[in-house]
């Protein structure tokens, strides 16, 4: 069966990936921009469900600007909570499913271990606080949602590590990254081709199915940012690799507080959808090569 997808997002790593990606399956997808569903309007994004008859919605719009949001916190509230509640209110009401995008952030990094769904959340900063309350909203009202955490997410699209990793290493620039923080990079490929894998299921599942509720994703592997931007610079520069200095968390004040090690489990995303994601490292070749594929058409 071709499953109906209701996208609200076009721009982000995730959007365009499920939407280059959706090709290799059996759905069709009607995206909407911000122009045409505002976040910041619950109201209006609402109405735009009362047409569409989706069998799967997904929401890869988001507020992300992590620092940004520490001084506009109603903003980043109203698009991470308020909005994703009163979409999940009207999908409760027609059955439709949900995915929605969560964050490890809603971690404080403190635990000294991967974390598990069960976990207690203890955001550091308004943007965790805003994606945990959307979380938790969206779950009290809409039986058939699937919570997807993740992490470090990258890709040949938009702004990320991996581009401006291999940006400042362009310009030459002496290097110093963070080395005291820990977590699982997740190519936004792989994320988007585990949910369009999932349509059908996901679709058909009922209330209290074991894949709806919170899970993890994420590629296999912890690493440190550093550890991370030294991988980056092996596949993409290989013996021309700048060296990487380490630096720590307090040499780069920010308006949010980050979590030390807010390292994701996916252990339950292998028992439930029989899913065990790839290592970083594979994913990241795959990024690489996207990136300089771009610079060679456009030289």
């Amino acid at each position: 069966m071709t499953v109906r997808i209701l996208q609200f997002g076009v721009t982000g790593q995730l959007a365009r990936e499920l939407l280059g990606q959706a090709k290799d399956f059996d759905v069709e997808i009607t995206a909407l921009s911000r122009a045409e569903a505002d976040f910041a309007d619950p109201q209006s994004v609402v109405a735009r469900l009362q047409d569409a008859k989706p069998d799967l919605v997904i929401l890869a719009a988001a507020y992300t600007a992590v620092d940004l949001a520490e001084t506009e916190p109603e903003l980043a509230f109203r698009v991470n909570a308020e909005t994703p509640a009163a979409i999940a209110v009207a999908l409760g009401q027609q059955g439709s499913a949900l995915v929605q995008i969560s964050t490890d952030y809603v971690f404080d990094g403190a635990k000294g271990r991967p974390y598990v769904e069960a976990d207690a959340p203890a955001p550091l900063n308004v943007y965790g606080a805003s994606k945990f309350e959307g979380e938790q909203r969206i779950l009290a009202v809409c039986p058939r949602a699937l919570i997807l955490r993740t992490s470090w997410v990258v890709s040949s699209h938009g702004k990320n590590f991996v581009k401006t990793m291999l940006r400042l290493a362009g310009e030459g620039k002496s290097l110093k990254v963070v080395d005291d923080q820990f977590g699982r990079p997740t190519a936004a490929r792989d994320l988007a081709r585990f949910i369009l894998s999932q349509a059908e299921r996901l679709s058909k599942a009922p209330a209290g199915d074991a894949v709806f509720g919170v899970c993890h994703f994420a590629n296999a592997g912890e690493v440190s940012w550093k550890g991370f931007a030294e991988g980056i610079f092996d596949l993409a520069l290989g013996a021309n690799a700048p060296t990487v200095g380490a630096s720590a968390t307090a040499d780069w004040p920010a308006p949010a507080v980050r979590p030390m090690r807010g390292t994701l489990d996916t252990t339950k995303l292998e028992n439930v959808f029989g899913v065990t994601p790839r290592p970083w490292r594979e994913a990241l070749v795959e990024v690489v090569a996207e990136l300089q594929s771009e610079q060679r058409s456009a030289a």
